[in-house]
């Protein structure tokens, strides 16, 4: 029984976490926000690309996905009389991994901030606000997302491991934080080139009301 309730949140994980939001806001609005901007579906793109309500109503979802798949995986484990952590760790990697390889755009998608921050507030919601006030306080000081999500991806299993400690969850916040840092690469090399956009530039496409 506690392999195919594990199993099943595994497969709703990535299920959940390839719906494509920002792909879908795009498509409402006319567009292919993979031909835009970075080519992310992520909400920071759609921010960019369309504007402001469609980038923070993005964000909103797939911190949702994140969420509810980690909510969904402890539920369920509740029911079972020995239901390990790392089942929740490949439910959160998973649901990460399914936001940026998602299977309805041919395994392209976002870079799996939003979803993870949704991980962690159902982990632990004072790791979650921390690492959040990371990413907000370093967008105060340079105004450029990527880099507030890149620190508070480094951030994260620091707090981690000072507000919580279990390793199960201190080597998945360790894991998943490389990983969003390996998909901002290409923003890297922006931002070392002195050309990643600032927060605050005007939307990239003009949408016909």
């Amino acid at each position: 029984m506690e392999y195919t309730i594990g199993l099943s949140c595994f497969v709703a994980a990535y299920l959940l976490g390839s719906i494509p939001t920002g792909f879908l806001v795009g498509k409402a609005r006319g567009i292919d926000i993979r031909e835009h901007g970075s080519g992310s579906t992520g909400a920071t793109n759609v921010w960019r690309v369309i504007g402001k309500k469609e980038g923070v109503f993005v964000w909103l979802v797939d911190s949702l996905k994140g969420y509810g798949a980690v909510w969904l995986t402890l539920s369920l484990g509740q029911f079972l009389p020995q239901f390990h952590a790392w089942w929740v760790v490949g439910s959160a990697l998973l649901v990460v991994w399914g936001h940026s390889r998602s299977v309805w755009l041919g395994f392209q998608g976002g870079k799996s901030v939003a979803s993870g921050l949704g991980v962690l507030f159902a982990l632990n919601p004072i790791v979650a606000l921390s690492a959040f006030g990371v990413w907000g306080g370093s967008l105060l000081i340079w105004r450029t997302v990527s880099i507030s999500s890149i620190l508070a991806a480094l951030a994260t299993p620091i707090l981690f491991y000072c507000w919580d400690g279990r390793l199960p969850y201190l080597l998945l916040t360790t894991v998943a934080g490389f990983f969003v840092i390996w998909r901002h690469s290409s923003n890297i090399q922006r931002i070392l080139a002195g050309t990643e956009p600032q927060i605050w530039s005007p939307p990239q496409v003009k949408i016909e009301q």
